[in-house]
């Protein structure tokens, strides 16, 4: 799937579009021309989207540089292919109107729900999907977890597989500087989501982490977390030195940026594996990937960055890293059974899910 230029250009962009034709796109789904857009592009989101907001969007867009560019055609198999089918899915599926606050609730928790169902759309990637598509509803459901763009998005409520509970402090360093020591930086498509945030205050910012901490567990203190965060990275240096090739693997590649102790930071940041949801998930994709492919800082207030190892490791060698770092930093978790087959996949696709 393709996306369009919404630049203000005339003839290839969104410069012919009245406001009127822009909203019925931004909460309908439906473009200038009548016909269907696919609800890959979130409208079902942007429906709930404040009056002067979606002028605002408008405002800005139409101030941009026009930039005469004519992607090309998206081209999807039968039947996906015929838009009007979208209509059945709209009426199925899509809930217009604007979000209304909870008098039940704080204005942070009202500003950051706001922002994360409406703007932010983040349930887009962190929800899962029934069959046609459709993100699942219900209490379950929410921010339950979901894939994007091949990589898992884990849950962000109380199904979340991370080790010590998100704190709203945690999420809010998270989602302002792409990093939390207790959960590990941000990584595939969330870098670039949070170099985007960086645009938001603080004040924002912490609305959105008030709001995903209140989908978390309530009942954990600080001292609980504090304790078992100890008890975990504890666990993790107490691992006397593993002569099988994996251990060998990991203490050449990776530990001189993720193993404590007294190694100097040689290159900023130095996440633990024992807090990283990817170790912890029930699925090996986000660490297979991030072992391929290598990881950017997600954002300038950080240094450092994770090499790409799949050049110089092989399919056997990522594999064995993959359980290695498994068995070790989630010695609770049920070892990976398709670590082997995961590698090969993701390095054959580099999209694949």
């Amino acid at each position: 799937m393709v996306t369009t230029n919404i630049t203000p250009d005339v003839e290839t962009g969104i410069g012919a579009w009245s406001y009127p034709a822009f909203e019925r796109a931004m909460r309908q789904g439906i473009s200038r021309d009548g016909h269907h857009l696919y609800p890959a592009f979130p409208y079902t989101h942007f429906t709930r989207v404040a009056d002067a907001d979606m002028q605002a969007l408008y405002a800005y867009l139409m101030a941009q540089e026009p930039v005469h560019s004519t992607p090309p055609a998206t081209r999807l198999p039968f039947p996906l292919n015929l838009r009007p089918l979208v209509a059945g899915w709209n009426a199925l599926f899509l809930r217009t109107g604007e979000l209304q606050p909870d008098p039940e609730r704080s204005a942070d928790w009202n500003r950051g729900r706001y922002l994360v169902e409406g703007l932010g759309h983040c349930s887009a990637c962190h929800a899962p999907r029934n069959a046609l598509g459709a993100e699942k509803s219900g209490q379950d459901a929410i921010l339950a977890g979901g894939w994007a763009e091949g990589w898992e998005a884990p849950a962000l409520g109380g199904l979340s597989k991370a080790p010590v509970p998100w704190s709203e402090q945690d999420l809010f360093d998270y989602l302002r500087t792409g990093y939390s020591p207790l959960h590990g930086p941000a990584g595939g498509p969330m870098a670039p989501v949070v170099a985007e945030l960086s645009a938001l205050p603080d004040q924002d910012i912490r609305a959105m982490a008030t709001y995903l901490a209140s989908h978390g567990p309530t009942d954990v203190s600080e001292s609980d977390r504090t304790a078992a965060a100890q008890a975990i990275e504890t666990a993790a240096t107490s691992v006397s030195t593993d002569t099988s090739r994996a251990g060998r693997l990991y203490d050449g590649a990776c530990a001189v940026c993720h193993d404590g102790g007294e190694r100097p930071d040689m290159f900023g940041i130095r996440p633990s594996l024992a807090f990283n949801s990817n170790v912890h998930s029930d699925h090996p994709d986000n660490l297979i990937r991030v072992i391929l492919n290598g990881a950017a800082s997600p954002t300038p207030l950080h240094a450092g960055a994770m090499p790409a190892f799949g050049p110089v490791l092989d399919d056997s060698q990522i594999a064995d890293l993959a359980a290695y770092i498994r068995g070790r930093f989630a010695p609770g978790r049920q070892p990976w059974a398709d670590t082997a087959d995961t590698v090969r996949r993701l390095r054959a696709d580099p999209t694949a899910q």
